[in-house]
């Protein structure tokens, strides 16, 4: 079987997963009530927008109401709610797909539109910033101290760098985000409290640029902190535990250098796991970080599925879910790819 036959049956069947959550999703949705309620707030939120519409045009209020019933049944009829949930199965499933769920109830844009397809777009670019940064540091310092005690067991550098991975990785997130506020935004007025931009933001694209870079310092650092002990640690296990196989035994005992030793030998096949981590952790990193984001105000996806809870908005928490299902499904496929480039037993 070729490469790209391969390639293609597993991206088939990812989007076969994709699909399959997504009909899960949907018939809990419909068998619990869920999208009644979906539906129905999008149908009276297009009602309201409609009555204010022409409110200004029909004075008499029984001609007024007349006129909004007649609008309500029209959208009911076209919503699908005279029917059954089941029956309305296919045409929910592709306004999931299409992120074509109405209007969000009470979360908008900078712009001031609820369309729910325009929250997440505008949230999703501060997400990247914010937690795909943090995750791609993370991992840089991770597999570089992590490599670097592998190599070391036992030294004095192995035990320092295991007892920070342990403290860093209990360290509540929420905890050390307010404890950084305090220190630098409060106490040394270094860097600002949270948010995007400072009020009013600059008008100028580098000024601007920079001022995100400035108020994202804070929430990045965190996040570096708090997850680069576990990233330092699952490395240095991967690493150790290849570095110990007999095939790297015996290429030392023929006399190759150590550098070309942990290049082929013991990095070309730790790579396999170690990339896992990283595109599976990128994956996640899209969701957003809810703690952190809230604790600094930043507006990216982490606080939208916040504010989408609190609110019990139905409508944006389906569509969330299927964001992050779609980001999942095209990381495993990512993974993939990244298998055969690395290890040349995948392609065999």
């Amino acid at each position: 079987m070729g490469v790209y036959t391969r390639l293609a049956l597993k991206a088939l069947s990812l989007i076969i997963v994709l699909f399959g959550v997504l009909l899960f999703v949907v018939i809990i949705f419909g068998a619990t009530g869920l999208s009644d309620r979906v539906l129905s707030s999008i149908v009276n939120e297009e009602v309201r927008l409609y009555r204010q519409s022409v409110a200004s045009q029909i004075r008499d209020p029984e001609a007024l109401e007349a006129a909004v019933t007649k609008f309500r049944a029209e959208l009911v009829r076209s919503y699908g709610l005279d029917r059954p949930w089941y029956e309305r199965l296919p045409n929910m499933l592709l306004r999931v797909i299409l992120l074509d769920l109405g209007r969000a109830r009470l979360a908008q844009t900078f712009t001031g539109s609820n369309v729910i397809s325009d929250i997440i777009m505008e949230r999703l670019p501060n997400t990247v910033i914010l937690v795909s940064t943090a995750i791609a540091i993370n991992f840089l310092i991770g597999i570089f101290l992590g490599v670097r005690v592998a190599t070391k067991p036992g030294s004095r550098l192995d035990r320092a760098t295991s007892f920070l991975s342990a403290v860093s990785y209990a360290v509540p997130t929420w905890w050390l985000g307010i404890l950084f506020i305090l220190v630098f935004a409060f106490y040394l007025r270094l860097f600002p409290y949270g948010g995007l931009y400072s009020s009013p933001p600059p008008s100028d694209p580098l000024m601007r640029w920079l001022d995100i870079i400035w108020h994202a310092t804070l929430p990045i650092t965190v996040l570096v902190i708090v997850n680069v002990g576990l990233t330092i640690y699952v490395t240095r296990t991967i690493v150790l535990n290849i570095a110990q196989e007999d095939f790297v035994q015996v290429a030392r005992v023929k006399g190759l250098p150590e550098g070309l030793v942990n290049r082929r030998y013991v990095m070309r096949v730790a790579a396999p796991p170690i990339l896992t981590n990283i595109i599976l952790g990128l994956a996640g990193s899209i969701g957003g970080a809810i703690l952190t984001e809230t604790v600094f105000s930043w507006p990216g996806m982490g606080t939208l599925f916040f504010e989408a809870i609190v609110q019990s908005d139905e409508a944006l928490i389906l569509s969330l879910v299927y964001m992050f299902t779609l980001v999942y499904v095209v990381a495993r496929f990512v993974l993939e790819v990244l298998y055969m480039v690395v290890d040349p037993r995948v392609r065999i």
